[in-house]
């Protein structure tokens, strides 16, 4: 990785789906250690904007870096240093916790042992013998959340963490960001939920694709958590879904 640079540098990227914009005209930047808030109603674009930043997607227009690299021509060492989180496990539902998790440490060249201390972090410890394909969806997030903690990647990106989720598992969420926090990691969390005010250093709010005027406060600054915003606005804007 580029060491002094931003996390995350975009600058006037956009993303078309047929035509329509899920994501118009958006420029960011985001100190390394930083984690964000990004808010806003479903199909406002946060999900979008993660994909492109993840380059799950390329942008139609506008460039800019993550990590120092470029997000086109940079794609495999982005991917490399990153973690997208979101309803789509990325697991294997033939391995169990476990070998999903050692096998996860094989691609990264990681210590298979990390797999026993990651499962017992999230409360899985009980079931690594069982294969994923039993699992609950919240017990599906638990264990993508394993094989977070397990790689530490310099930017974590989470679409909707705390959906679907109990209060135990919110927690486990919660100790992510305290984690990332005490690492230096960079965070982005997609969410009309707001996470827990002494985890978020600013909010950035998403409105129709694109990046909406700042809030007049942010938790850094207030000590209190920001106001979550409804999953589905009275009258949505008309863009491509997120």
């Amino acid at each position: 990785m580029t060491a002094g640079q931003d996390a995350v540098r975009l600058s006037r990227v956009t993303r078309l789906f047929d035509g329509l914009a899920a994501v118009s005209n958006v420029s960011l930047e985001i100190a390394r250690g930083e984690t964000v808030w990004l808010r806003g109603w479903n199909g406002s674009g946060k999900t979008t904007l993660l994909r492109l930043i993840a380059t799950a997607i390329s942008p139609t227009y506008g460039g800019g870096t993550v990590l120092g690299f470029d997000l086109q021509a940079g794609r495999a060492a982005i991917r490399a240093h990153s973690d997208l989180l979101s309803h789509d496990t990325r697991l294997y539902a033939d391995l169990t916790a476990a070998e999903n998790l050692r096998f996860a440490c094989r691609l990264y060249g990681l210590d298979p042992r990390r797999a026993g201390p990651a499962l017992e972090q999230v409360g899985l410890q009980d079931v690594t013998a069982v294969r994923a394909a039993s699992f609950s969806q919240g017990m599906r997030q638990r264990l993508a959340l394993a094989r977070c903690l397990m790689r530490g990647p310099a930017l974590i990106l989470l679409d909707e963490p705390y959906a679907g989720l109990d209060s135990e598992a919110r927690i486990v969420v919660d100790d992510l960001l305290t984690q990332a926090r005490v690492t230096g990691q960079t965070v982005i969390v997609a969410s009309h939920e707001a996470p827990p005010a002494h985890l978020v250093d600013r909010a950035v709010t998403m409105d129709g694709g694109q990046l909406a005027a700042p809030p007049p406060s942010t938790p850094a600054a207030t000590g209190s958590t920001p106001a979550a915003i409804p999953a589905t606005p009275a009258a949505a804007p008309a863009v491509a879904p997120s």
